[in-house]
């Protein structure tokens, strides 16, 4: 209900009955509706679903890897990596490179801007987990992924100093973040790399539910943790890199959704909270999405402000009314 939802609400008004028959005909006598829904709308609300799937799994993962309620790929600087990837397509050598030039690419183009993205994600994720390796602290190894994340930010801001401001301006659009900029042939290849990432990462829940217990049991159980450490970064990376590639930098997702999913559930068993996770995700970005329509007006907010404002009074809630955000890693 909520994907027909979003696919109606917009700034130009279609009836419900027409949405339904362009959905699933493929026909209208508007050739205008045909367009904004097959090109635009459904294009957004399915990669609100893949955004809510991807984001929250890399986060549960985070979580459970590092044993830390506090890990998510914007907290601990994966996202600001993938960023990075981003920055040296659109950036590199002082000149600008716009997402309009790396569309002319076609899928060509799509999988440079994935694969650079999921490099910079996993080349962040592998360097916390070196450092993570030697400190034993939580709080200390988020600080760490936090400096990292910030040392990363500062080498896109060296790049985009030394590019003139008229080049830049795509760029930090992208850095808002929007479901909006998702065409067709980018669709694909997002769909492609998300799909991917999720089935590494249910072939990972058994791994993962040993390595909540820590890695000692793990290796008890029989448990290559280096082989598992290495497929969820493999899946993370994927998931964090080519959702942030085209969509931009989208907070609050990927810490929250893992919460808000096993306060609901009551379980930590990975086998049945990465399904219930995506679920749960792709129902807040949706509701996000559609609340950055801002519907009835012809404004559209970026998705990076909603998920945020919408997300992080929730999570406070949670983690005053449940407490037990410690206890699911214990």
């Amino acid at each position: 209900m909520l994907f027909l939802l979003d696919i109606l609400l917009g700034s130009v008004e279609i009836p419900f009955s027409e949405v339904i028959r362009i959905i699933f005909s493929h026909e209208s006598d508007n050739t205008a509706w045909l367009f904004i829904i097959e090109k635009i709308r459904l294009p957004k609300a399915i990669t609100a679903i893949l955004v809510g799937c991807g984001l929250s799994v890399s986060g549960l993962q985070m979580q459970t890897l590092f044993r830390n309620p506090l890990a998510g790929p914007s907290e601990l600087g994966i996202t600001a990596g993938a960023g990075l990837g981003v920055a040296a397509v659109m950036l590199t050598g002082g000149s600008s490179t716009s997402i309009y030039a790396i569309r002319q690419l076609g899928l060509s183009g799509s999988w440079l801007i994935i694969a650079m993205a999921s490099l910079g994600s996993a080349l962040v994720l592998f360097m916390i987990l070196l450092i993570a390796g030697r400190i034993r602290d939580n709080v200390i190894l988020l600080i760490v992924g936090v400096m990292i994340g910030t040392i990363t930010l500062s080498i896109v801001s060296i790049w985009q100093y030394f590019s003139q401001p008229e080049q830049l301006q795509e760029y930090i659009m992208w850095t808002f973040g929007s479901l909006g900029g998702v065409v067709q042939d980018h669709l694909y290849v997002l769909s492609v790399v998300v799909v991917f990432g999720l089935i590494l990462a249910f072939i990972s829940s058994k791994a993962l539910n040993a390595l909540l217990l820590g890695e000692n049991y793990a290796r008890s159980m029989g448990l290559t943790v280096g082989r598992t450490r290495f497929l969820i970064m493999a899946g993370t990376s994927l998931l964090t890199g080519s959702i942030t590639a085209f969509c931009g930098p989208i907070g609050f997702i990927g810490i929250a959704i893992p919460h808000i999913t096993r306060s609901l559930l009551g379980t930590s068993d990975h086998r049945i909270l990465i399904p219930a996770t995506c679920l749960v995700g792709s129902v807040l970005m949706l509701v996000c999405d559609i609340i950055a329509q801002m519907p009835g007006t012809q404004t559209v907010l970026p998705i990076n402000v909603v998920t945020s404002l919408l997300g992080a009074p929730v999570v406070i809630w949670i983690i005053i009314s449940r407490n037990n955000l410690r206890s699911s890693f214990s």
